[in-house]
């Protein structure tokens, strides 16, 4: 589990700090350099228009993780919340919630992020709606089935006897009994949004040149797939290795998690 935690922390730092040991401007264009190979100077190669592979690595983990960072929160904080409706709010929000989500969910995230960005047109602000949109649904699930499990417990009911409101119930009884819970979903959704985001960037809807990004670089990359492949291999790399460990540092905190529980 340590070695997972370490190299997702790892991933975590090069969005952090990544751009201050870049050793080149990642948008600057060397055309008298394009295609390099790795070497000295350049050391994973340049791309089709003379830019440092790394430089636009480190720099792209800034807008990859980033953006699947903020999409992620996002999407915890709309789904809590609407699950809490469902379970607090009675036979009528819980119906409303739980036909909205089973609408989402009925189409692929993908599929329907795509048409979304389509429609709204290419850009940051375009992606994160679409992934946030097509995200939140699995939050409001796991606690609006967790919330009404707790309805029943001796401490809810005693409380909502003292007269406490409904959102300080979710506050004081609701909120500590759904983190563990959440923290695992939000993993698996942070590495499902970075997916999506080099997804989206394939496609031309995301980060739009000449800003650095994952998917970006892998739709710049595509033309010279053949005779230089490396400019694909290494940011599909980063995305693929990046994922791996945030969903193994996502299991990782299951088993964890439910061993406590065991012991409990």
């Amino acid at each position: 589990m340590r070695s997972v935690i370490v190299l997702a922390g790892v991933f975590v730092a090069l969005a952090v700090c990544g751009p201050l040991v870049a050793p080149h401007d990642p948008t600057a264009i060397n055309i008298a350099q394009r295609l390099s190979p790795p070497g000295p100077d350049w050391i994973l190669g340049t791309d089709a228009l003379g830019r440092d592979i790394l430089s636009r690595l480190l720099h792209g983990a800034r807008w990859s993780l980033g953006l699947a960072f903020l999409i992620s929160v996002i999407g915890l904080c709309m789904g809590t919340l609407m699950g809490l409706l469902a379970a607090q709010g009675g036979k009528l929000a819980d119906w409303i919630v739980m036909r909205t989500t089973d609408t989402f969910l009925a189409f692929p995230d993908l599929v329907a992020a795509v048409v979304i960005a389509g429609v709204l047109g290419a850009g940051t602000g375009s992606l994160i709606f679409a992934l946030t949109v097509t995200g939140w649904m699995r939050y409001a699930r796991v606690v609006r089935g967790i919330g009404l499990s707790l309805q029943t417990r001796g401490y809810v009911v005693q409380a909502k006897l003292a007269g406490l409101s409904p959102l300080a119930i979710a506050r004081w009884h609701y909120l500590p009994a759904l983190m563990p819970s959440l923290t695992v979903v939000w993993t698996g959704m942070f590495a499902r949004a970075i997916l999506g985001i080099s997804a989206l960037g394939f496609l031309g809807f995301g980060v739009q040149p000449p800003m650095p990004e994952w998917g970006t670089m892998l739709l710049d990359a595509r033309i010279h797939m053949r005779s230089t492949p490396l400019q694909m291999i290494w940011p599909g790399l980063a995305v693929v290795i990046c994922v791996l460990a945030i969903n193994l540092a996502g299991d990782a905190l299951r088993d964890r998690l439910a061993g406590q529980e065991e012991q409990a």
